[in-house]
């Protein structure tokens, strides 16, 4: 059997090591001939060493960022590229067609979605359009209008963060009116939301290329760090599983994977509270617990049909992450 060649792009691919052995491994087991390329804007990125070539971008606020990219994809004949974190897909995605016209598949969510997604205010006036549980979620102002009202249903402690944030940066839990007018001067485009209690889980949605929901693995987390979940489980909770799966539909994010966060509460609640159309960080460990999303990417890439059952990973798989090196 004549062996396939697929050139692939990771862009911002920064600590994505795993995620790219993951592909790495996929290509084998398909005997394609996958050459890994990625982009950064250091060369002090420990990803961008392990890949087969590295290329240094402008950042992606850079006006010419996108154009480096058609030109790395053009010269390369780059057939897939994967984004990696949240910088770069809303220019992606709204310029998707141009990849495409060179033949490059970018595994992005329309423009449209990655907007709901990305700012955490539209993120919540879907959700609640769309029947699904959520925290509160205001502006800063309506909370304090509300923390003066007695016997209000908005309680403290709340938890504060950017509207526009990610990885957690500029988060706060507070507990009165003086900590909020304190924290809110000082987080830039803050939004105050209810404080929920519970276990809080990641789901990593794969969404195939024709925009169905195929896999749904929730993943508890047990210790997060800079935002990253360091120590996870994966828990096969039906209801969980189900309810991803219709958020995603009901959104129309994909193709690839979508990454959604939520608490279980002790009254078995599920509030969803962020949506990130991309590869999660701790993607790695519902891979390796079966849900092979690089294997099912790739020969989807190359035009063929993927079986796969929507339950069909291992329960329970602990993974704990350490860090690691590369020598230069």
């Amino acid at each position: 059997m004549k062996t396939k060649n697929l050139n692939i792009l990771f862009t911002c691919i920064g600590r994505r090591v795993s995620l790219l052995n993951s592909f790495r491994k996929a290509a084998a087991q398909l005997k394609i001939n996958a050459h890994i390329f990625g982009a950064d804007t250091t060369e002090l990125s420990s990803a961008l060493q392990l890949c087969d070539k590295g290329f240094l971008v402008k950042p992606t606020t850079h006006a010419g960022y996108i154009k480096q990219l058609l030109s790395i994809v053009k010269a390369n004949r780059i057939k897939l590229l994967i984004p990696t974190v949240d910088l770069d897909l809303k220019l992606l995605a709204k310029n998707k067609p141009k990849f495409a016209a060179m033949g490059c598949c970018v595994l992005v969510s329309s423009p449209e979605v990655v907007d709901i997604c990305q700012d955490k205010r539209k993120t919540y006036r879907f959700l609640i359009r769309n029947g699904f549980d959520t925290p509160d979620t205001m502006s800063v102002r309506a909370a304090l209008s509300k923390f003066k009202i007695q016997n209000s249903k908005f309680k403290w402690p709340c938890f504060l963060k950017p509207w526009d944030g990610y990885a957690s940066r500029g988060n706060a839990v507070v507990n009165n009116r003086k900590e909020l007018s304190f924290f809110a001067g000082r987080i830039p485009n803050c939004i105050v939301q209810e404080f929920v209690e519970g276990v809080e889980h990641t789901c990593d949605v794969y969404v195939d290329f024709e925009m169905k929901v195929r896999c749904v693995v929730p993943r508890k987390r047990i210790e997060v760090r800079s935002g990253e979940v360091s120590k996870g489980q994966i828990i096969k909770h039906p209801r969980i599983m189900s309810e991803a799966a219709r958020l995603v539909e009901k959104l129309g994010a994909g193709p690839g994977v979508v990454t959604l966060q939520l608490f279980l509460t002790k009254d078995n609640k599920i509030k969803f509270i962020e949506v990130n159309p991309r590869f999660g960080g701790g993607a790695p460990l519902s891979i390796k617990a079966g849900a092979n999303f690089p294997k099912w990417i790739l020969k989807e890439s190359l035009g063929k049909k993927t079986n796969i059952r929507f339950d069909g990973f291992k329960d329970r798989l602990i993974m704990l992450r350490y860090d690691s090196e590369v020598w230069l």
